[in-house]
């Protein structure tokens, strides 16, 4: 755990957040900023910076996170009409904590294009 880390402080209580879904590997839970009527954040207990510092141990927990994102696209009724997936890394994406996280943003038409 990083001190410093927000996620961090929501895993382990020290932060509020209105937690949608947990289990050993990850957290879901609302973002306080949503960019769309379903906007939650899926992120691993584990402090990862981002993407960049993968390695191919985390696979399995990539893959787990993104059947999360499924599995909460279909309690929030968006499976059928769509929703988003984003991963932002590094400060050119606006990656504004520095904790990997899976947004994932439906229930309403996305804009296109991104970027």
């Amino acid at each position: 755990m990083e001190q410093d880390c927000i996620f961090c402080r929501i895993i382990s209580g020290e932060s509020p957040a209105t937690v949608v879904f947990q289990d050993d590997l990850v957290i879901a839970f609302l973002d306080i900023y949503p960019a769309a009527p379903i906007h939650l954040l899926i992120a691993p207990r584990d402090h990862i910076p981002s993407i960049n510092h993968l390695d191919e141990g985390h696979a399995t927990l990539v893959g787990h996170m993104h059947l999360v994102a499924k599995q909460l696209a279909e309690l929030n009724n968006i499976s059928v009409t769509g929703y988003r997936l984003i991963i932002n890394t590094g400060m050119d994406a606006k990656q504004s904590v520095p904790h990997l996280h899976l947004h994932l943003l439906g229930g309403q038409p996305m804009r296109y294009p991104m970027g």
